[in-house]
């Protein structure tokens, strides 16, 4: 009997953990970050995706983002950006960001699990994805300023 246990245990473990480490990423470094308008400016709780693997990953499989929280994507030196929302769960507004900081395109409410590439012709250094209608609902337009560390500012 003891030894049956013991083989359904190893068997469960044997297909248990794969499933597990699918579904978990590496823990990220999070940062405060800050968006400014003509007439406010919002702080941001920021998750940072500065490698290959975290970039690749980014928000996939979230059920949820909370309210004043992202990814900021950083891309080290500027260049071309092209996002999608495979395996995206959630809907989302992406600001992709100059090495200045300023703002150069918003893609509002973005399409959950959508193919379609999302991007601007233009070199970025950065993108932040925050809940979709946070740029409607805090007025966030290009031009506006993102300060965190990688633009070289502090806030």
């Amino acid at each position: 009997m003891m030894r049956r246990v013991f083989l359904s245990l190893i068997l469960s473990l044997f297909f248990l953990l794969p499933a597990m480490a699918e579904d978990s990423a590496p823990l990220m470094k999070i940062e405060p970050l800050t968006v400014a308008t003509d007439g406010d400016a919002t702080m941001f709780t920021v998750e940072i995706a500065d490698t290959p693997a975290s970039r690749e990953r980014g928000l996939m499989f979230r059920q949820r983002l909370p309210e004043k929280h992202g990814m900021l994507f950083d891309f080290g030196q500027p260049r071309e950006v092209e996002m999608w929302m495979k395996n995206t769960n959630i809907p989302l507004d992406m600001f992709f960001i100059r090495p200045d900081g300023t703002i150069a395109y918003i893609a509002e409410n973005t399409v959950p699990q959508s193919l379609d590439v999302i991007g601007v012709r233009e070199a970025v250094k950065a993108v932040l994805e925050v809940p979709a209608g946070t740029a409607k609902k805090l007025g966030i337009r290009p031009g506006d300023r993102v300060y965190h560390r990688i633009f070289g500012d502090t806030q």
